[in-house]
């Protein structure tokens, strides 16, 4: 890709987006910093579906924000929304702070949620470089995978006492690095033919509705990837840490294991375009689906085996890495400019549902324990893998939808 395009820069300003953006020193130690402030594990849960529920309410609207003023401003708004979120726990000693801040934080992500896809993907067309959007979206990822390994050996370190001051100084070490996310944010440049139409915002929802209706495709290919990764990643980040545990591994080495699949993500992200050019993008996803499976069972069956423990959360975690970026190439070449952003929030409105859907299911078996989680989730996953995925073959189709 030429370093000097449109499509490069935005690219560019995206990684640093998503690393400073995704910095956060608290995470690694997030679940003892609630109970350190008196939150109960009932209230923890209360806080985690404040963010569902704010993701749900926002994806709609935020998605036609976009569409209407561009990805620059949606992603400024969600910075700001963000850092005021994040300064909450500064003196967050309440249940109701906590719940705020939760509420506020989900919100603000929805202002990148459709907005980042759409600017890139219009940023490739300008040159006629759509086709690597998936190498794209692998890169931007990668940063995340960068900012998760230094966030877990710095903050699991300096936050080793749980002391009130510690954590003081890890939340505002991530305002720092998330004022960073702004200047960036400011430095986007907009497609000069790009996704962001100023349309009535009702006409843009009608009109994403159609494209989904018309390409039934599209939400296969979306109930594929989300139907995998709910289990494999969202359900899963929960039931690691115990299992490694359970299966010997000492609580102080699960940080190391964390760092090593980050840099197993970053690796397989900057590599998206080096597979797709081996395999083709279809196969990748049915492999990648048919490992979440398989990680998810190993997990279930042998939980008392460390090193196949260890093997299938370094799988998982390598299917998170391949999967959302292909799929962002294979979507989007269904997804006509001009409402790109808005019929993405409409899809993830879905993912919301089935979020809640499945956490439903899954937390009736979980009174027996984590391995028949682990085995609802398996379930799942190889429901959402057999989904069939169709690309568009002939370019320029989705622009007559």
């Amino acid at each position: 890709m030429n370093k000097h395009t449109l499509a490069s820069h935005n690219i560019r300003m995206l990684f640093w987006i998503s690393f400073f953006g995704t910095m956060s020193f608290l995470q690694p130690v997030l679940t003892l910093f609630y109970f350190e402030r008196g939150l109960s594990s009932s209230q923890i849960l209360i806080v985690l579906m404040f963010w569902s529920g704010a993701v749900l309410i926002g994806e709609l609207p935020t998605g036609m924000f976009a569409d209407r003023y561009g990805a620059k401003q949606s992603f400024l708004v969600g910075s700001v929304l963000k850092i005021f979120s994040i300064s909450l726990l500064l003196f967050a000693y309440e249940p109701w702070v906590f719940y705020l801040y939760s509420f506020i934080n989900g919100f603000s992500v929805t202002f990148y949620s459709g907005a980042d896809e759409a600017l890139i993907y219009d940023s490739l067309k300008e040159t006629n470089e759509e086709n690597r959007m998936d190498g794209a979206m692998g890169k931007i990822q990668s940063a995340t995978f960068i900012s998760m390994l230094i966030a877990v050996i710095f903050g699991s370190y300096l936050a080793k006492d749980l002391a009130d001051s510690q954590f003081i100084l890890l939340i505002g070490l991530g305002l720092m690095f998330h004022l960073i996310e702004v200047v960036f944010a400011l430095n986007i440049k907009q497609p000069s033919m790009d996704s962001f139409k100023k349309e009535n915002p009702f006409s843009q929802v009608k009109s994403g509705l159609k494209v989904i209706r018309q390409a039934p495709e599209l939400l296969l290919m979306f109930l594929n990837v989300t139907l995998v990764f709910i289990p494999a990643g969202a359900v899963y980040q929960y039931f690691d840490q115990p299992l490694m545990k359970d299966a010997g591994l000492p609580v102080y080495l699960i940080g190391v294991f964390y760092a090593l699949s980050a840099v197993v993500g970053f690796l397989a992200s900057n590599s998206i375009g080096w597979m797709t050019g081996k395999i083709s993008r279809v196969k990748l996803m049915t492999i990648s689906g048919f490992l979440a499976v398989t990680g998810l069972l190993l997990s279930a069956v042998f939980t008392s085996s460390l090193w196949i423990v260890l093997g299938s959360f370094f799988v998982l975690r390598l299917v998170r890495a391949i999967r959302y970026p292909i799929y962002s190439q294979l979507s989007n070449e269904y997804i006509p400019s001009g409402i790109r952003a808005t019929t993405i929030s409409l899809l993830s409105i879905v993912d919301s549902a089935l979020d809640l859907i499945v956490f439903g299911f899954l937390s009736a078996v979980a009174v027996t324990g984590y391995s028949s989680v682990l085995i609802g989730c398996a379930f799942i996953a190889i429901i959402g893998t057999l989904m069939p995925i169709r690309p568009v073959k002939i370019k320029g189709k989705q622009n007559g939808m």
